[in-house]
């Protein structure tokens, strides 16, 4: 496939602008650093993440690259180096699954229609983070559901425990349609736990998405760590009546 430096001719025909590729690798590398600074990845940095293209709500900006790393946060616009190309770094897609811009890693390639079918389950939400988060994902190959009973879970929209999809083999027909249907069956979840996999967590825009992915892994240490001081206890009834939620 073609390589796309980020030049006015090799966005030519494309169904959106530079100042939208810039803005949405922007969130990108804020959701990617996050989750970096708070140690929240495995050390191996299998993952993936992905945001609705600004002014497009059919479109999703990708990592193109075999493995999540701290992304540098200076922009790529029009104007830079030839030398520089946005598709080594990012791929849009369409909610299709249709590659419309850059060059997806085979892994990337792979898990492409997991992330579009988030979206398509879930149209309120704006950004999708897949990590393989160490105690996070100790619950996943356990498949046992992570108790929300953490407040950094409130805080940042998960109030309900985060639910188990089983596995399937990555990137198959099988495995998109666990994840959309365990968002189905728990509609109140942005996160789910992937069976013997990992975690993947939906949310409103890129930095929500990795505080949550952070907020879970700390759920996950704190939870295992109080199963030797009986479990981690339940939060009183009246947490209803109180609104926790951190609105950026």
């Amino acid at each position: 496939m073609t390589q796309h430096a980020l030049t006015p001719s090799a966005l030519r025909g494309a169904p959106f602008g530079a100042d939208e590729l810039t803005a949405a690798r922007t969130d990108l590398t804020a959701g990617v650093n996050r989750i970096f600074a708070a140690s929240a990845m495995s050390a191996s940095g299998h993952g993936n993440i992905s945001v609705r293209l600004p002014g497009h709500d059919d479109l999703l900006a990708v990592n193109a690259g075999e493995l999540l790393r701290p992304w540098p946060a200076d922009d790529l616009r029009i104007g830079t180096p030839a030398s520089r190309t946005v598709n080594d770094e990012i791929v849009v897609v369409d909610l299709d699954g249709h590659v419309r811009f850059g060059t997806p890693s085979p892994s990337v390639a792979a898990i492409l229609k997991m992330h579009v079918g988030v979206y398509r389950t879930r149209p309120d939400v704006n950004a999708v983070i897949h990590t393989h988060s160490p105690y996070a994902t100790s619950y996943a190959l356990a498949s046992v559901s992570l108790p929300a009973r953490y407040e950094a879970l409130l805080v940042h929209g998960q109030a309900v425990d985060v639910p188990v999809a089983p596995w399937a083999p990555r990137g198959t027909a099988e495995a998109v349609r666990a994840i959309a249907e365990t968002y189905q069956a728990h509609p109140d979840t942005y996160a789910v736990l992937l069976g013997n996999h990992g975690l993947l967590v939906a949310g409103d825009d890129a930095r929500h998405a990795a505080s949550l992915v952070v907020a879970i892994e700390e759920a996950a240490v704190s939870s295992i760590g109080a199963l030797a001081l009986g479990g981690p206890a339940p939060f009183p009834a009246h947490v209803k009546d109180h609104d926790l939620r951190l609105r950026f």
